[in-house]
């Protein structure tokens, strides 16, 4: 890489950087917004919340860099175009090739970084993401507990609080407890939920248990720290459902018989699976388009808005059209091939454009309107 090249990658490169950057903040943003509900409803802590958001950024990642590559381009190609610093490269003598290059590598390079997040890391970490949230939906003491409210749990089993801590902490625990013919209460100033190898128990801490013994005598113990199981009121019979972008590749082109009963069709897979390899196609056709729409015509001194905002629409309804693709290959394996030719065919389409021998623009000839012109001058 020369000196002019090596510059050339730093401005183009940064600001395709702060652009993806941006859009991920967003997309963090709105996702925190979105797990907001297993703090104010499930009774989470802030750092489930927090592990849930960032779980989710892989899948992000997939449609943020084409679009943050394409924006971050734009912004440096133009910076470049009306500082005449394009001008001067051209003058010096490097051709069109060698001056686009370092865009080239950083396209490749965002295309390398999307391709291991559509095919390890979002897998990987959508599957932690669903299984925190299956832990969230079935975790007792959020199935249990409701502040200021009795909650009737399986077998006989119901707790009040009176209030909820933000460390976890209850407060006024009243726990009933009817099997068949038998009641069992128990009271505490504070509780807590936590497990013991693997079980879940509830530390009751200065409180007191009553029942009735079978020959109708109040039987009453006060107790400062009484733990109890509550393993039998905790049975789940559902399990973690996976999605298709749950799985890693080797199951989407090759699902087990429990792949294709829980998660979806063949057809459904084969189709995300085609869609996690030609997803770095995209950040390709994303720096095409945005070269060509500043170096893809002739000089002009009032910008290039408008040639801008031509790209911009080919490339949204590109992608647009990518993704009715993926649905469409669901049901009709035949179009999987429509996944790859779509960007391909728009990068071949920028890079002909970006290319191609610019000619001066003639006027028509009218000749009838030449003759009288020349009679009336």
């Amino acid at each position: 890489m020369t000196l002019i090249q090596g510059y050339l990658f730093r401005q183009i490169a940064r600001p395709v950087v702060g652009a993806c950057a941006a859009l991920a903040g967003i997309g963090i943003l709105s996702q925190s917004l979105d797990q907001l509900e297993v703090i104010v409803e499930r009774g989470q802590s802030v750092w489930v919340m927090v592990k849930l958001t960032l779980l989710a950024v892989p899948q992000l990642l997939a449609v943020i860099i084409p679009i943050g590559l394409f924006v971050g381009a734009l912004i440096a190609l133009t910076r470049l175009q009306r500082e005449q610093e394009l001008t001067a490269v051209f003058a010096s003598g490097v051709t069109r090739w060698s001056a686009i290059r370092p865009a080239v590598r950083v396209a490749a390079i965002a295309a390398l970084l999307t391709l291991m997040v559509t095919t390890v890391g979002q897998p990987w970490a959508q599957r932690q993401a669903r299984a925190e949230a299956f832990a969230v939906r079935t975790d007792l003491a959020a199935l249990l507990v409701e502040e200021g409210q009795f909650v009737e749990g399986a077998n006989g089993l119901t707790v009040y609080v009176q209030q909820i801590e933000q460390n976890g902490l209850l407060k006024n625990l009243f726990v009933y407890l009817e099997e068949g013919d038998k009641v069992t209460t128990w009271d505490a100033a504070e509780a807590r939920f936590s497990r013991v190898d693997g079980q879940p128990v509830l530390t009751l801490i200065n409180g007191s248990w009553q029942r009735y013994s079978s020959r109708g005598v109040l039987e009453y113990l006060s107790f400062g720290r009484q733990d109890v199981a509550l393993g039998q009121y905790s049975e789940v019979t559902e399990r973690v459902r996976y999605k298709p972008s749950d799985l890693y590749l080797t199951q989407l082109f090759n699902p087990s018989p429990q792949d294709l009963e829980r998660v979806g069709s063949a057809g459904e897979l084969r189709a995300e699976g085609h869609s996690r390899l030609s997803a770095p196609l995209y950040a390709l056709m994303a720096m095409a388009m945005a070269l060509t729409a500043i170096m893809g015509g002739q000089f002009s001194r009032t910008g290039y808005s408008l040639r801008i905002a031509k790209a911009a629409g080919l490339f949204l309804i590109v992608r647009i059209a990518g993704y009715g693709v993926i649905s469409a290959s669901a049901w009709n394996g035949w179009l999987n091939m429509f996944q790859y030719l779509l960007p391909i065919v728009a990068t071949a389409v920028a890079l002909r454009l970006l290319f191609r021998a610019l000619k001066p623009r003639r006027r028509p000839v009218w000749p009838s309107f030449e003759r009288l012109k020349a009679r009336f001058a």
